[in-house]
């Protein structure tokens, strides 16, 4: 729980930094488009994925689940539920993952949580956190687009 803390810690004062100019060019229109409060900023819920409880998936299974769970990602993104979503690198803490969901209460976020085949059968695990971070997180979707040669 402590490195998922400083994790969170370095993505918020990494947002906070880079939104921060000596002048300020407030665009009222989208603030609100993007439901940003006074600072700019909006509640979400951070995900992280960690390994699942469940060993005994075969390798056919496993390939078909994770085909669900990238799929799903897709929809959730499409949807505008999803804002960030993306693998962590080999780790020695069972990290997997992470998801930020555009959605401000826990409960919202169980049910899209829900929706993932492979946390279904157990291959992934979800931790929950409420996160207060820039509004404009919700437009990465729409830059990932503009630079992803190939889809996944």
């Amino acid at each position: 729980m402590k490195n998922s803390l400083i994790v969170l810690a370095f993505l918020v004062f990494n947002a906070i930094g880079f939104s921060q100019e000596t002048e300020v060019k407030y665009d009222e229109n989208l603030a609100k488009s993007l439901h940003a409060d006074e600072y700019g900023m909006k509640k979400y819920v951070f995900c992280l994925l960690k390994s699942g409880s469940n060993k005994i998936a075969s390798k056919e299974e496993t390939k078909k689940l994770f085909e669900g769970h990238m799929e799903n990602i897709g929809k959730l993104a499409k949807e505008g539920k999803l804002v960030v979503a993306g693998p962590f690198m080999k780790n020695d803490r069972n990290y997997r993952g992470i998801y930020i969901f555009n959605v401000e209460t826990i409960e919202e976020a169980k049910a899209l949580v829900a929706t993932d085949p492979a946390i279904k059968a157990n291959l992934l695990e979800a931790e929950l956190t409420p996160w207060y971070c820039t509004a404009a997180l919700q437009e990465t979707v729409k830059i990932h687009e503009k630079i992803a040669k190939t889809k996944m």
